[in-house]
């Protein structure tokens, strides 16, 4: 199993940075990519970024050169560095991680575990 916990967050101005981490424990070697979300109340789930297991990144194009998605050498702590903050980035950040896990017999099943969120505002 794979838990996930984050940090960061908080209040923020327009024009502000801050950075999010979420840090894995467990079966971390079975985990395929790491994931950035945000929701407000009201609105779908956005994927925000995302870095596999190779280390390619993706972003949403709402926040595409002013967030980067990073990970540590032993992969086990994803940041996510956020720039020229925004009042519409003003949301909960969750990060989540998918993922395969083999049963005895070698049959996998995916998995996506989420972190307990963390509440980001920007303030104008």
């Amino acid at each position: 199993q794979v838990q996930l916990v984050e940090s960061g967050g908080g209040l923020v101005q327009v024009g502000g940075s801050l950075r999010l981490s979420c840090a894995a424990s467990g079966s971390i070697n079975s985990i395929n990519t790491r994931e950035w979300y945000r929701q407000v109340p009201g609105k779908e789930r956005e994927l925000v970024a995302t870095i596999t297991r190779d280390g390619s990144t993706n972003y949403a194009d709402s926040v595409k050169g002013r967030f980067t998605i990073s990970r540590d050498n032993d992969k086990i702590t994803v940041y996510l560095q956020m720039n020229g903050l925004k009042p519409e980035d003003t949301a909960v950040y969750n990060c989540a991680a998918e993922g395969l896990h083999y049963n005895d017999y070698g049959v996998p099943t995916a998995y996506r575990v989420w972190g307990q969120g963390t509440q980001v505002t920007v303030s104008s």
